[in-house]
């Protein structure tokens, strides 16, 4: 090459040569952070799914004449995702099932809310009780203290959870 050459392909190098360098940080901080997810995915702790178990069901003996009654269940989700609670169903039940949140409005008044769907945090549990959430059940007559009654709930991620509910008298095991 002759002097006037290189001289011509001097500012060409440079330029060429700032313009790599100023690639070079963000694909070194791209390769370091997939490095970084790849290694949390590897451990198990990235986008684990919902892992959903229902314990403590019970469904409360119906009171009178009164047909509808609640059900409260125990859901844990021990997962690394939420899911969503989005119905429950039974084959014993006379009619549809509701899901209910219950407000203490003040004395010794009460309303109630159905709500579509019920988030389950993931790594947390959900406890309905009277005082809370429930499930509304138009119970079928002849149910007794100490009878079984199969459930099934459904969930947006989990799908269904079969579960079987003890008939309780209202103030028996916590309700």
């Amino acid at each position: 090459m002759t002097d006037q050459t290189q001289a011509l392909w001097r500012p060409t190098r440079r330029k060429l040569t700032d313009t790599l360098l100023a690639a070079l940080a963000p694909v070194a901080a791209c390769g370091l952070a997939l490095g970084g997810l790849s290694m949390w995915t590897a451990y198990g702790n990235a986008g684990s799914p919902a892992r959903i178990s229902v314990t403590q069901s019970r469904v409360l003996l119906p009171y009178g004449d009164n047909r509808d009654t609640a059900a409260f269940f125990r859901i844990t989700n021990s997962g690394g995702s939420a899911d969503r609670l989005l119905k429950v169903t039974s084959p014993k039940a006379d009619g549809a099932l509701r899901l209910s949140r219950h407000r203490m409005t003040g004395g010794r008044s009460a309303s109630s809310q159905t709500v579509p769907s019920v988030t389950v945090p993931a790594g947390d549990s959900l406890a309905m009780s009277p005082n809370s959430l429930d499930v509304t059940v138009p119970a079928k007559a002849g149910w007794h203290s100490g009878d079984l009654v199969a459930f099934t709930l459904h969930f947006e991620r989990s799908g269904a959870v079969k579960t079987l509910a003890v008939v309780v008298r209202a103030g028996q095991e916590g309700t």
